[in-house]
């Protein structure tokens, strides 16, 4: 079978579905959507409306085509002029969960710097008692840490007031 051939059989073995704009949108999906894909979209469509990409009518419209869609394909023509990666990124939920993650973060370092402080400061009282020496060394490695603390904390506390 020659190259010409397979693609002639490739393109009568799918048939094709045209846009209402009159642009082929690719292979027919017959994959069958569910309430989940449903609610996808849904969101998608309220976080546009929200942001001011859709007015009420048009998401009115959009959810109806949502509720009497059957398959991808008809869900994907409904935010194909969206930005959704913009929406989903703006989208206050997901703000708050990145938000209370950095912070964790944060919160998690500060701790693990605390701890090792402490056994360092620990560790070197443990050897001066005896040997007599108190140059204090555990400060560099409490400062150095501190540093580390510090450029963690101070980007992530900016992006959060952002």
């Amino acid at each position: 079978m020659s190259c010409h051939t397979a693609i002639a059989v490739r393109e009568t073995a799918y048939p094709t579905t045209t846009t209402t704009t009159g642009v082929d949108a690719g292979p027919a999906s017959t994959v069958r959507i569910g309430d989940r894909q449903r609610r996808d979209v849904e969101e998608a469509l309220g976080q546009a409306m929200a942001q001011g990409y859709l007015d009420v009518t048009e998401f009115q419209t959009r959810l109806d085509q949502v509720a009497a869609a059957t398959s991808s394909t008809h869900l994907d023509r409904l935010v194909a002029d969206l930005p959704v990666d913009q929406l989903r990124r703006n989208d206050p939920t997901r703000v708050a969960a990145r938000a209370t993650a950095s912070r964790r973060g944060v919160i998690a370092h500060t701790a693990a710097y605390l701890l090792g402080a402490v056994l360092v400061v620990a560790l070197w009282v443990a050897i001066a008692i005896p040997t007599g020496n108190w140059y204090p060394w555990p400060i560099w490695p409490i400062v150095g840490g501190a540093i580390g603390v510090l450029a963690h904390a101070l980007p992530v506390r900016a992006a959060i007031r952002r």
